[in-house]
């Protein structure tokens, strides 16, 4: 009974250890995911916006496929802010 519990706290543990990681590949993914779905919208609209993003979409991508995980969310979230900020001032297409 002993050993069955110490096993299922040790799994736990790991699990639980596990999920910060997880959780940080999922963010970037996300914000990737995020950032893709606005471009579709704001590319057309303005095609030099588009030039200058999609070069640090890919430097975001490249941290991602080096497993820079940290380096892919501050990157993703910069792109994001300034995406945020286009489309608040009426760049994107149908504001």
């Amino acid at each position: 009974m002993t050993r069955s519990l110490l096993s299922a706290f040790a799994l736990s543990v790991a699990t639980l250890a596990a999920a910060p990681a997880f959780a940080a590949d999922d963010l970037c993914a996300a914000n990737l995911q995020k950032i893709d779905d606005t471009m579709v919208t704001v590319a057309p609209s303005n095609p030099a916006l588009e030039k200058t993003m999609r070069q640090q979409i890919d430097a975001a991508k490249a941290d991602q496929a080096k497993g820079d995980t940290k380096a892919c969310i501050a990157s993703t979230g910069k792109i994001l802010t300034q995406l945020d900020n286009f489309t608040k001032k009426g760049g994107a297409a149908g504001n």
